[in-house]
């Protein structure tokens, strides 16, 4: 079966109800930062923060597998529909507002509210 841009919206906005998280869209055509080679390896554990920076196109998501790097070159600029192909799974979160995380693996999922990313400066 093959999702649409609508079918993954309905499916973050019943997310973020069963999580009880303001709906914010992140559009097929936003930026988000991923470490692009941790997703070539794709070591467990998937994960995903929002952080409140607003620049235009961008959905202010970063997301990685495994651990977790401060290098600078650690996350890659890529168009959310990308994720396509590199992990679908994590599409269903991304209309989760600021400031809330997410983590899952092939048997857990966790989701949760993490203030301290509303600190983070530009």
């Amino acid at each position: 079966m093959t999702f649409t841009e609508a079918d993954f919206r309905i499916i973050q906005q019943q997310v973020c109800s069963s999580y009880g998280a303001a709906f914010l869209e992140s559009p097929f055509d936003h930026i988000v930062g991923i470490a692009l080679d941790s997703f070539k390896t794709f070591e467990m554990p998937v994960n995903g923060l929002r952080n409140p920076l607003e620049v235009a196109g961008y959905a202010e998501w970063y997301l990685w597998c495994g651990e977790f790097s401060d290098a600078d070159d650690f996350f890659q600029p890529v168009h959310v529909h990308h994720l396509l192909q590199l992990c679908p799974k994590a599409i269903r979160y991304l209309g989760l507002a600021p400031g809330w995380r997410f983590l899952f693996d092939n048997v857990y999922e966790d989701v949760w509210y993490d203030e301290n990313l509303l600190n983070i400066s530009s």
